[in-house]
Order: structure tokens, then C-alpha cells, then sequence
């Protein structure tokens, strides 16, 4: 607190609240701190962590393919022909062939009329939920839906509400509340990143349609995964009643960047309306590459999606097996229920020294004393990876009392 001399008015400082930040320092002091902290040589199945090798169950590569030489190559040959970045925004001169290209075979492969690529994930929800929402519409989104949809609501003019997580009776009692005349658009994962379920999409498209709302499926997780590869919706055969599908680069199509798909009218307004997209420099020419060839894969080698579900049933048995909580896990991403947070630094510890890498999510990012690992297979794991990782958490959990001894 900056304190003025006497008779003059007391001056808050910006930077009091940085006393209170407390629990990472804490974490570093007790040698448990997970964040920030670099990895190097990484094949996609196995990393090097500070001098140590480890099986990777903390990736998003859920196919592998940021390793397969056919993406690579793809990525090369258009750094040699376009250079490094695209210096404009797509709205200006920062629009390339690829990314028309792009943006026609991913609304293709989705089953919508039209599709944008945006620079990131991040930015595409932001871009897209900002653009549609005025003040006199309401989103309804999934407590357990990404923060990039809240922000991009909180950049709107339109108003928020929350559901319980896949809890469809609650979905229902908050649309009754919302005025008929207000303009409802409803938002869900169609892959929960942290839980690992899929959305329960035949009961939300029901509701949807029975209260006039549209809906947005954020399929950043599904996409690649799930439908053979076409996501969620596919998955649930319910492409053509999901007005948005969203999707982003950065897990299964070995890159960066994200996308918009849904009607060509809808694509068009976001287009012109998304500031995310308008101020942002364009996705460069490697990434959208790298994109293509790996739509490519995902469309003519159909073994790439069903060994990552061979790996994960077999990853999620064993771990069942061993006594641990996989929580409502259906898909290649399994978490792990810890409990509290300095015990679930300890164990993502513990589990290094044993070989493996995991993600530990704490609170606020979970509920109180559900602190989590989060682990996800990858199609390029052999069963000799997911053994040894199962071994380790089957000594690791023994060892903590996490399971029965």
C-alpha cells in the first residue's frame, strides 16, 4: 500500500495482490513445482525431461503425427516456398492459398458448408462467441467448458449462464429462464479436456431445439479422435444438427491454429466481425501445411485413430485394475484422482522418478481436494510404453497409499 503524507488521500498499489500469490512459491520450495519447466527431445511417445527419460502420457499428439516425416516434410517444403510467417492478418494481405484451401477441406471433412481458420484455438473461440453475441443474446455454457469460451463472452456484449456439467436437467431449468425473445446460443465441449467424457450430445441437441437455441460443440479434444476422426458430432451422428463445430490444430493435427465451421452465412459474419481474426497476423504457411498433410493421413489411414482407443481401453483398464479413480473417462484422456494438491505434486513427481510424465491439475482448476493427473495415450504408443507406465503407477501408488498395497 503506497501511503501519502498526512491529509492526503491513501493510494492503492497494483501490485499488493502479489503478496497473496503464495502456493507456486510454495510449491518451489518443497521441490514439487511442475509448471514451466522444459522438456527436450521429444519423439512424441517418450520426452527427455531434465535429463531423464520419459514415457509421455501428457501429450495432446493423440495420433502421433507431430513426428511423422510425411508433416514434417510438408511443414519444410512450405517454410522453402513461403518463408517463416505470414506478416498480415487474413482480413488484409495475410490470406494465402492454403489457408482457402484449409478452410474448404476442413469444412469438407466436418460436414459444414463453410469453415475459417483462425492463428490459434484460443483465438477462434474468442473470435467466434465475441462476434455472434450482442447485448440482448445469452450463452449457456458448461461449467466444464474451456476458459477461451468464457473470455470470449466476457469480451461480448451478451450475457452469461452455467449449467452443471453434462447435467441435462439443469441445462434445461436454466434455458426456461431465459427471456424468448433474447437470441440463445448454448456452448459444451464435445470432448471435456480434463474429465475425458464426451458430452452427452443427443439429450443437448433435444433441448436445444426445443427452446430455440443454437448450438456450439468446442471440439478441440474430439477432432482427430473421435468419429473416425471427424469429431464429435460425427461420433454421435449429429453433424447436421449442431449449428458450430470448433476445432483446433494443436492435438491431433500436429500443428497450431484452430478453426470455425458451420453455415456459409455464419462463417461469412464471423469473418467480418471476429476482431481476434481481423487484428491478429494470419496463420503462417509451415502450420497450415503441417494441417493438410496431416488431414491427409487422418483420411486415408483410418489405423492411426483406432490404435490411440486401443491404447486408451487398455491404459484405463489397467489403471482401474491397479485401484485407481479414472473418474466418467471414455475417450484417449484418462485422468487420475489424487486428491489434494501437494500430494498430487508429489505423486506427478514420484511418477517422473519412475520414467513417466503426467500433467497434474490442482485447484482452481478442480474442485476442492479432487486434484487430478491427467494423462492421455497416444496412437504411436506401444503396449511396452503403456506396461511401463503402469508399473510405475502401480509402484508410485503403493508406495503414497494411493491404491491397496
Amino acid at each position: 500500500m503506497v501511503v501519502s503524507a498526512p491529509g492526503e488521500m491513501t493510494l492503492a498499489d497494483l501490485f499488493d495482490k502479489l503478496s497473496t500469490f503464495t502456493l507456486a512459491k510454495e510449491a518451489m520450495e518443497m521441490g514439487i513445482y511442475p509448471f514451466f519447466r522444459a522438456l527436450s527431445n521429444s519423439e512424441g511417445t517418450t520426452a527427455t525431461f531434465e535429463d531423464k527419460d520419459v514415457v509421455m502420457l501428457g501429450s495432446n499428439n493423440y495420433l502421433g503425427l507431430t513426428t511423422d516425416e510425411r508433416v514434417q516434410n510438408a511443414a519444410i517444403e512450405a517454410t522453402r516456398r513461403y518463408g517463416t510467417s505470414v506478416t498480415g492478418s487474413r482480413f488484409l494481405n495475410g490470406t494465402l492459398e492454403l489457408h482457402l484451401e484449409a478452410d474448404r477441406r476442413l469444412a469438407e471433412f466436418v460436414g459444414k458448408e463453410a469453415a475459417l481458420v483462425f492463428s490459434t484455438g484460443y483465438q477462434t473461440n474468442l473470435g467466434t462467441v465475441s462476434a455472434l453475441l450482442g447485448k440482448n443474446d445469452v450463452v449457456i455454457l458448461d461449467k466444464d467448458a474451456h476458459a477461451s469460451l468464457v473470455d470470449g463472452v466476457a469480451m461480448s456484449r451478451g450475457q452469461m449462464k452455467r449449467f452443471k456439467h453434462n447435467d441435462i436437467d439443469d441445462l434445461e431449468r436454466v434455458l426456461c429462464r431465459v427471456p424468448a425473445d433474447a437470441g440463445k446460443l448454448v456452448i459444451v465441449d464435445g470432448v471435456y479436456s480434463m474429465g475425458g467424457d464426451f458430452a452427452h450430445l443427443h439429450e443437448i441437441v433435444a433441448i436445444c431445439q426445443q427452446h430455440g437455441a443454437r448450438l456450439l460443440v468446442d471440439d478441440a479434444h474430439g477432432l482427430g479422435m473421435a468419429g473416425g476422426g471427424r469429431g464429435t458430432s460425427a461420433h454421435f451422428g449429429l453433424t447436421d444438427q449442431v449449428d458450430l463445430i470448433m476445432g483446433t490444430f494443436s492435438k491431433s493435427f500436429a500443428s497450431i491454429g484452430g478453426f470455425i465451421a458451420g453455415s456459409a452465412d455464419v462463417i461469412h459474419y464471423v469473418q467480418h466481425h471476429a476482431r481476434s481474426l481481423i487484428f491478429s497476423a494470419a496463420l503462417p504457411a509451415p502450420n497450415l501445411a503441417a494441417v493438410l498433410a496431416a488431414l491427409d493421413i487422418i483420411e486415408s489411414e483410418p489405423e492411426h485413430v483406432q490404435k490411440v482407443w486401443k491404447n486408451a481401453d487398455y491404459m484405463r483398464n489397467g489403471l482401474k485394475a491397479l485401484g485407481y479413480d479414472t473418474f466418467n473417462s471414455e475417450t484417449p484422456i484418462i485422468p487420475v484422482k489424487i486428491g489434494e494438491k501437494f500430494r498430487t505434486g508429489l505423486t506427478w513427481l514420484a511418477l517422473i522418478e519412475e520414467g513417466v510424465y503426467t500433467n497434474p491439475v490442482v485447484p482452481p482448476a478442480t474442485p476442492p481436494n479432487q486434484a487430478l493427473l491427467r494423462t492421455s495415450c497416444i496412437a504411436t504408443h506401444q503396449q511396452q510404453h503403456l506396461d511401463r507406465a503402469l508399473v510405475a503407477f502401480e509402484t508410485v501408488g503403493r508406495n503414497l497409499d494411493l491404491i491397496p498395497g
